[in-house]
C-alpha cells in the first residue's frame, strides 16, 4: 500500500506543474539576492553616513551658514547675536536627565535669525533658568527642522504646547520673521545656574543592514535547496 501511494504522488508531478514550481522558486531566489544586494549597497551607504557624521562632530566649528540641507546634520557650527529671551519656546521633551523641556530661544545675528535649542530644563526650572542679555556666542550642532508633532501628537501653536521643534511653525506663532531652515543644539558650555543644560544631542544610527542581507540570502540558499529536492524528486518520479 505505501509503496503504491509513493508511486502515486510521484506519478502526480506533472511537468507543467513542475514547471510552475521551479519559475515561482527562481523568482523567490531572484528577488532574495537583490534584496540582499541592495542591504549590502544600503550598509556601505551607512557606514559612509556614519563616518561623515562622526568627522564633522569633531570638526572645528565653522560659521553658522543662511541656508543647510540634510548633509549638513550635525555640523558644528558658531553663531553671534542676541537672545530674543520674550520669544522663546518651550518643547516637550525626554532625556537622560528625565521629562522637562527643550528652551528654543531665537537668536538674531547681523545677518539672519536662527532658533537655538539652549538645552534642557525640568518643569519646575522652566520658568527660572538662564537667560543671558547682550551679544553672546553660540556654538552648536545644525539641526533639520521637525515639523508637525511629536507620535501620536500634534503641535498646538494656538496654546502654545509643542512637541517638536518645527523652525516654521514656531517662527510664524512667535512672529520672528524669516529665520534660517534649521536650529542648533547649543553644546555643553555651562549656563550660569546651571540650566538650560545643553550638550544632550543623542547622535546614534542603527546599522543592521549586514544581518538583514544574511536573512534574505539565507532564504535564497533554503528556496534553492528546495528547488534541488524538487527536481529530485520529480526526476525520480519520471523514472518510475
Amino acid at each position: 500500500m505505501t509503496d503504491a501511494g509513493t508511486s502515486g504522488e510521484r506519478r502526480g508531478r506533472s511537468p507543467l506543474g513542475l514547471a510552475i514550481l521551479s519559475a515561482i522558486g527562481i523568482a523567490l531566489i531572484a528577488g532574495f539576492v537583490s534584496l540582499g544586494v541592495w542591504q549590502l549597497q544600503r550598509r556601505v551607504w551607512k557606514l559612509d553616513l556614519i563616518a561623515r557624521v562622526e568627522a564633522q562632530l569633531h570638526a572645528s566649528p565653522v560659521a553658522a551658514p543662511p541656508v543647510a540641507d540634510a548633509d549638513d546634520t550635525y555640523r558644528r557650527v558658531t553663531a553671534r547675536g542676541v537672545f530674543r529671551n520674550d520669544r522663546e519656546t518651550f518643547v516637550q521633551a525626554v532625556t537622560e536627565r528625565g521629562p522637562g523641556y527643550w528652551v528654543l530661544t531665537p537668536l538674531v545675528g547681523p545677518q539672519f535669525t536662527v532658533l537655538v535649542n539652549r538645552g534642557f530644563v525640568p518643569a519646575e526650572r522652566r520658568a527660572v533658568h538662564d537667560r543671558p542679555s547682550g551679544l553672546v556666542s553660540v556654538t552648536g550642532l545644525i539641526r533639520m527642522t521637525e515639523p508637525k508633532g511629536g507620535f501620536l501628537r500634534s503641535n498646538d501653536p494656538v496654546q502654545d504646547r509643542w512637541y517638536s521643534r518645527d523652525v516654521a511653525a514656531i517662527a510664524a506663532a512667535k512672529r520672528l520673521g524669516p529665520v534660517v531652515p534649521y536650529f542648533i543644539d547649543a553644546d555643553a558650555t555651562a549656563n550660569p545656574g546651571g540650566y538650560p543644560v545643553g550638550g544632550l544631542t543623542v547622535v546614534t544610527f542603527r546599522n543592521s543592514h549586514l544581518s538583514y542581507a544574511l536573512t534574505w540570502f539565507g532564504l535564497a540558499i533554503l528556496t534553492g535547496v528546495g528547488l534541488v529536492i524538487l527536481w529530485r524528486g520529480g526526476r525520480d518520479g519520471s523514472s518510475e
